[in-house]
């Protein structure tokens, strides 16, 4: 990043207190719930709006990675325009902008012009993730900072959840459209108490030159990298001249913003903070427990819609179990963090929601309802651990003037990792479902009365095996995701043991312009 933004507001500001900072957090958290919950929202989702705009479901995902690879790209510029035009200035504005967006999506009549508004209300939505999270600490008092880093994990756990359970209902009841229209009611209200009560808390503006080259890198790379993962089962992966041009393009894009990055005098992308060892392996842990965790999320509605027939409602509630545990857990661990060794809370929420995974991949065609709820239910138990933990080890490891920089990258591994997971487990899914359905159709003795109804028995055996083989693919591919949690709760005992540190009771007065998320890390530690 271009250098980390002064957040903290001047002196003769004072935190809010009682009923208006109660409000205040409420509206900041929901603005964060909302541009986290347009990430999974639309998840179950995507049967309907394939089937509205005719194309294919592998098609309809790109409603979902579009808008994560937007908000992955535009993160990282998140410092720069708090710097250059103050954080409540940036955090309005894009409120703004993710309204007028959600509106246009909802509007929408084609996939290019679904996709494209989509990329423009991930932009928007991509500020307000840390926006919020800095505005929190400037309006909580220094003891309480704690607090504000658990309510903005909270939301940032639960609205993930919280998608799959709306998208159903909504597109079930309503229609597609409400997904993207439910936005507006909550942006007015949410932008409406910010003018009230945040602007006062407004940053001051530096003029800071913008890495014009380093964003161009940016963009070519990611933007290459997810193209090629979302066509590569279309195009038969490298057997096709573009997915093979798209990975040369992204290889050779990645290798040129490292080196650039590295040798500019105003990065985009502050990639120095990678040399501090606990925030480099809180962040590789972090994306890739993310991206197990995400995968799961994706595929599993998608399996329930299209292989056990279930609604997207039912569906939507069988995945919406995990909140109820999430919620409980999510300012319990927040509060352990301050006692006991973060990497060790870490470990236990990747193996748990590893144990989870595995529970998953048992089942089978004929199983009940309780039998998809449980496992959603008691992984909402593990994810606080993982998600809370991971982000106090990464900030908690660099130097305070580095905060925003680092919270930037970690934003944006996430959020890139969950967009990255998405389009390999479904490619993945398919694979694996076209393996089993060869497999099983050698090993299938068709009955004698299907064999004596022609072309309609012959259609119905074939659908029998591609439901078994479908099943045998989830299956599967969360043995994979299970393995992947595994390596993150080991991988994680690489950082060294993170020091305690407390906050103080109030700031001296040279530390008076120190930035939120120092002091949310000094609470956190």
């Amino acid at each position: 990043m271009a250098g980390p933004a002064p957040v903290f507001a001047p002196p003769t500001v004072e935190p809010l207190k009682g009923p208006m900072m109660a409000l205040g957090a409420f509206a900041l958290a929901l603005s964060n719930f909302v541009v986290v919950l347009d990430i999974t929202i639309a998840n179950v989702s995507v049967p309907h709006i394939s089937g509205s705009i005719a194309v294919s479901p592998s098609q309809g995902t790109w409603v979902i990675t579009s808008y994560a690879v937007a908000e992955a790209i535009c993160v990282p510029l998140t410092g720069w325009m708090a710097a250059r035009f103050g954080a409540v200035r940036v955090f309005l504005l894009s409120l703004v902008g993710f309204g007028l967006f959600s509106l246009l999506c909802g509007l929408s009549q084609s996939l290019e012009a679904l996709i494209a508004f989509r990329v423009a209300q991930g932009l928007c939505g991509a500020p307000i993730m840390p926006m919020s999270q800095t505005l929190l600490m400037r309006i909580f008092p220094p003891n309480k900072a704690s607090a504000a880093l658990g309510l903005w994990a909270m939301t940032t756990v639960c609205a993930p959840i919280a998608g799959p359970i709306l998208g159903g209902l909504i597109s079930d009841d309503l229609s597609w459209h409400w997904i993207f229209f439910i936005n507006l009611p909550i942006v007015a209200v949410c932008a409406t108490v910010a003018l009230r009560l945040i602007t006062r808390y407004e940053t001051p503006t530096v003029k800071r030159p913008i890495d014009f080259v380093g964003l161009a890198l940016l963009v070519v790379w990611v933007g290459a990298l997810q193209i090629m993962l979302d066509k590569g089962r279309e195009e038969d992966w490298f057997a096709s001249g573009l997915i093979c041009t798209l990975g040369i393009v992204a290889a050779v894009g990645f290798v040129a913003f490292l080196i650039w990055e590295l040798t500019e005098r105003d990065p985009i992308v502050d990639l120095s903070v990678f040399r501090h060892r606990g925030f480099t392996v809180g962040v590789i842990t972090q994306s890739t427990t993310y991206a197990a965790f995400f995968a799961m999320v994706v595929l599993t509605p998608l399996f329930l819609q299209t292989n056990l027939d279930y609604s997207a409602t039912v569906a939507g509630q069988a995945m919406g179990f995990m909140g109820m545990l999430a919620v409980i857990m999510s300012p319990i661990v927040a509060q352990l963090t301050t006692r006991y060794d973060v990497r060790g809370l870490i470990a236990f929420g990747a193996g748990w929601l590893g144990v989870m995974a595995i529970l998953r991949t048992h089942w089978a065609t004929g199983m009940s309802f309780y039998d998809v709820s449980l496992p959603q239910f008691l992984q909402g138990f593990g994810m606080p651990f993982f998600f809370v933990g991971t982000t106090a080890l990464a900030l908690g490891s660099v130097l305070p003037r580095e905060t925003a920089s680092a919270a930037g990258i970690q934003n944006f591994m996430r959020t890139l990792s969950g967009a990255f997971a998405t389009s390999l487990s479904t490619t993945m899914w398919d694979y694996e479902t076209k393996y089993a359905h060869s497999e099983l159709t050698g090993l299938v003795n068709p009955p004698a009365f299907l064999m004596n109804q022609g072309l309609a028995g012959r259609m119905m055996l074939d659908h029998m095996v591609q439901v078994e083989a479908v099943t045998l693919a989830t299956n599967r591919v969360f043995l994979g995701c299970a393995a992947i949690l595994a390596f993150a709760a080991c991988f994680v005992w690489l950082a060294p043991k993170p020091k305690p540190r407390v906050a103080p009771a109030a700031p001296p007065p040279e530390r008076a312009q120190e930035t939120a998320a120092e002091r949310g890390v000094a609470a956190a530690h």
